[in-house]
């Protein structure tokens, strides 16, 4: 599998100027009217030139003032847009107010929105539908529905900003009432109501409301698949989508990602190669479905594919790259989409810098992880757990505690998923007396809901460190859900490691009830016996798994040497190096039994046994 890992290379980026280039020529076409010129320089965001131009100008006019103003606030310079505004000499008019109500509207400054618009001398359409916009947008409905009522003139930007406002809410009910008021309905109208319907689940009405219209554009026919593909009607949807008159990407964006979310990666990779143009979303959407899909190597060579089509990776795309490293224990390409990432505005991410610490952490490269940690600039709740975490896997508990008590020094408040890392941490460090401190701890936080995994780590800690008799006694004291097979997983693994046959049957038969057809739990109950020379029990375990047809996968792990990926398989002996690796993997063996690390030293292996150790 990961033998065909191939070296990512970074992207060749194009860039072109973000700004239009002005000749002298230009310069001189309106130097008899510098009022347009400032409009045409503030138009092309060019700011400081504009208002340079603008302090020059001894004959303003309310172009030029209305123009500087609609730039500042189009650059969210909104201190310097009402400084302007609010000067004696200013020249203003419907629409400079209008440009800086648009300003508090986009950054969501409702309250001076709303001062300014009850201080306009007069008001347009335009005017009325910014405020009502700025509701809608805050979700502030009740205010835009008084607003809405109280306007003496409604355009269809007004029903649309409203009707748009009570589908995103949900409340289709209100939705559908307003758009039968609706003197005029336009494309946009309907097409946000067949989005709304479909999206709460009524897709045969949203169908017929498609099927109503007098009019259709590539958006209308954009939501009607997507309805049908979020409510698991692919086959209905793909119907449509080859009925389409004219498609755009999004309406291939759409189809992928519904074959995705209904579990037909195989379809979604036959209409990405059918695609005759992709952005960043079709790229990341296909490399997110292969990984859901455990096929990290596909989407590493997606991002590989993506990066030579030119295309711009975005937070995702990265989130899903270092992802597939990850998973694939890959970490020269992983180092390799780090320096991308720090290229970009994303290096100081919090996800992108978790996603990099699991990534060093799963490579074996804990001194990596906490570097990520520590040059982090905005460090959350979830960077630390990230961190906790990492120390949990490679088992030091020692660090992992340390990183705890500075967690709190620093003022973040430890959650549950902080709990469950430390409490791992403790049971793969055999920190037990620590561990048991911590879980008090815990159960006496009403802030915290204890969860599954809480008790699943509390008896992982008992079993590994052979208290066995300890954690049989919590799980029937701690009143857990019967039947949580995490827990008893934990208990039988204990066993399995320190020979007890009877607690790992007890454990097995509660696991067996919660998953009969697991596997797993029959091969190491099996092992129980068989260590304990249990030979008749040990062969009924094996002749009901064999009757329930049930067999466990072979364990699979590869290594990178020279640029190369060494894939082992369980009982394979096919890699070049086979006979000498067995032949050292004994002689290891041989060394832990004599130095007493081997825990059950009355177990005889096998040299076919031993093969299996090479997972």
């Amino acid at each position: 599998m990961a033998a065909g890992l191939r070296r990512i290379r970074s992207p060749r980026l194009r860039l072109g100027s973000s700004f239009p280039y002005h000749s002298a020529a230009d310069e001189s076409n309106h130097v008899q009217d510098p009022n347009r010129r400032i409009a045409d320089l503030a138009a092309a965001g060019r700011v400081s030139d504009a208002r340079s131009l603008f302090d020059r100008t001894a004959d303003r006019d309310v172009v030029s003032w209305t123009a500087l103003v609609a730039a500042y606030t189009r650059h969210g310079m909104l201190q310097d847009a009402r400084a302007l505004f609010d000067r004696p000499d200013a020249r203003r008019n419907v629409v400079t107010w209008t440009a800086l109500l648009s300003g508090y509207a986009r950054a969501h400054c409702i309250d001076e929105a709303r001062a300014l618009f009850e201080r306009m001398p007069e008001r347009n359409a335009v005017s009325w539908n910014t405020m009502l916009e700025a509701y809608t947008s805050a979700g502030r409905l009740g205010d835009a529905c008084a607003l809405f009522n109280s306007m003496p003139v409604r355009d269809a930007g007004s029903w649309n900003i409203l009707l748009a406002a009570l589908v995103r809410s949900g409340i289709m009910d209100k939705a559908r009432k307003l758009f039968e008021r609706m003197p005029e309905r336009n494309v946009m109208s309907w097409t946000t109501m067949v989005a709304g319907i479909a999206r709460s689940g009524s897709v045969d009405e949203a169908r017929a409301l498609f099927d109503a219209m007098p009019e259709r554009n590539v958006v209308s026919w954009n939501a009607m698949i997507s309805g049908y593909a979020r409510n698991c009607r692919i086959d209905e949807a793909l119907d449509l989508f080859m009925k389409m008159p004219m498609r755009d990407v999004a309406s291939w964006n759409i189809m992928i990602t519904g074959f995705i979310q209904n579990k037909d990666l195989n379809r979604a990779k036959e209409l990405f190669d059918e695609m005759p143009k992709r952005n960043v979303v079709t790229w990341t959407t296909m490399m997110n479905g292969c990984l859901q899909g455990n096929e990290s190597e596909t989407a590493l060579q997606l991002f590989n594919g993506m990066l030579v089509d030119g295309i711009r990776p975005n937070q995702v795309t990265f989130l899903g790259a270092v992802d597939a490293c990850s998973n694939l224990a890959g970490l020269s390409e992983g180092q390799q989409v780090h320096q991308m990432i720090c290229k970009t505005s994303f290096q100081f991410d919090t996800f992108i810098e978790s996603t990099l610490m699991k990534l060093y952490a799963k490579c074996g490269e804990i001194g990596l992880a906490r570097k990520v940690f520590d040059l982090s600039r905005e460090k959350d709740v979830v960077s630390w757990n990230g961190m906790i975490a990492a120390y949990a896997h490679h088992g030091r508990g020692v660090e992992a505690i340390a990183l705890y008590g500075k967690m709190q020094e620093n003022g973040y408040k430890p959650n549950d998923v902080t709990y469950v890392g430390l409490l791992s941490a403790c049971s793969h460090s055999g920190l037990v007396d620590e561990g048991l401190r911590i879980f008090e701890y815990v159960a006496k936080d009403i802030s915290i809901a204890v969860r599954d995994e809480h008790y699943t780590c509390l008896i992982d800690l008992c079993s590994r460190a052979g208290r066995l008799d300890d954690a049989k006694r919590l799980i029937h004291g701690l009143k857990l859900r019967p039947k949580s097979s995490t827990v008893w997983s934990a208990l039988l693994g204990g066993c399995n490691a320190h020979g007890n046959e009877s607690i790992g049957d007890l454990a097995a038969r509660h696991l067996l009830e919660a998953e009969p057809n697991n596997a797993g739990t029959y091969t190491l109950l099996c092992n129980i016996y068989a260590s304990a020379g249990k030979w008749k029990e040990a062969a009924k375990i094996r002749s009901e798994m064999n009757d329930r047809g049930l067999k466990k996968q072979p364990g699979c792990s590869w290594i990178e040497l020279a640029n190369k990926v060494h894939v082992f398989v369980a009982r394979d002996k096919s890699h070049n190096e086979s006979d000498s690796i067995n032949s050292m993997l004994q002689d290891i063996h041989h060394m832990m039994r004599m130095g007493g690390t081997v825990l059950r030293d009355h177990m005889q292996l096998t040299n076919e046994e031993l093969v299996d150790l090479q997972v």
